[in-house]
């Protein structure tokens, strides 16, 4: 899509970023290492809170699980508020047909659908 769409949710990078990227390592650069590597720290959390055999270990890992995912989230948030991510806002017709077809979905599950999208 055009950068100049008005779907396009995004805020101003910041003015001290040069605009074309240089061999040098910037603030984006440095956040988004940051973001991949709690991203790799969520995903191997997971591993070890499924193959965790011991309760309290269990727990434990879930603890850092959550922490880490909250974590991500915060780094997503920050980059988004220094403009290195843009959203792009869907029409509300496109999300009442998607809501439609999944919600139609709900009497293929096992427990029946008294906990879906409602």
């Amino acid at each position: 899509m055009s950068p100049n769409n008005q779907n396009t949710i995004q805020n101003p990078k910041p003015s001290y970023e040069p605009q074309v990227k240089g061999p040098e390592l910037t603030d984006r650069d440095r956040i988004n290492d940051i973001l991949a590597t709690e991203k790799y720290l969520g995903d191997s959390f997971s591993i070890a809170a499924n193959e965790a055999s011991h309760v309290a270990l269990h727990q434990d890992i879930m603890t850092v699980l959550t922490e880490t995912h909250q974590c991500q989230h915060e780094i997503f948030e920050l980059m988004f508020r220094k403009g290195h991510y843009k959203l792009e806002a869907e029409e509300q017709t496109k999300l009442d047909e998607a809501y439609q077809q999944f919600n139609g979905y709900s009497s293929q599950f096992p427990y029946g659908a008294s906990n879906t999208l409602q």
